[in-house]
């Protein structure tokens, strides 16, 4: 039997950018992405916390400190809204013991501060 988990999420991001007459999708900064092990085109899900709004998209590599919602996605939030960026992945349940997810906690400048996994 697969559970779908968890694999990464960057925590607390703030919106840099709002681009909405691009085609679709979420821009974060490569380094975000690299350390959250987020690939560009994977889905993900975004759960505006300034404004209750959640949405799922694809990811698109970026610049330093950018948190972009492009396309339609760039109505479910503004510039300075924090936000969770969450990925997720299939686990076996013989595996579910061992999954830790990679937290990647951010700044307001979208920095990291801190990188954790699961429980830790």
């Amino acid at each position: 039997m697969l559970y779908f988990m968890l694999k990464s999420k960057i925590h607390r991001a703030h919106i840099t950018k709002n681009d909405l007459n691009y085609e679709g999708s979420i821009t974060i900064d490569r380094e975000l992405m690299k350390t959250a092990e987020i690939v560009p085109y994977e889905m993900v899900h975004v759960y505006n916390i300034s404004n209750g709004e959640r949405f799922s998209t694809y990811v698109l590599p970026g610049e330093a400190g950018e948190i972009c919602l492009n396309g339609a996605a760039a109505r479910k939030g503004e510039v300075g809204d924090v936000v969770i960026v969450a990925a997720y992945t299939l686990v076996e349940k013989e595996k579910i013991g061992n999954h830790k997810p990679i937290i990647v906690s951010v700044n307001k400048d979208n920095a990291i501060e801190r990188i954790s996994f699961g429980e830790d």
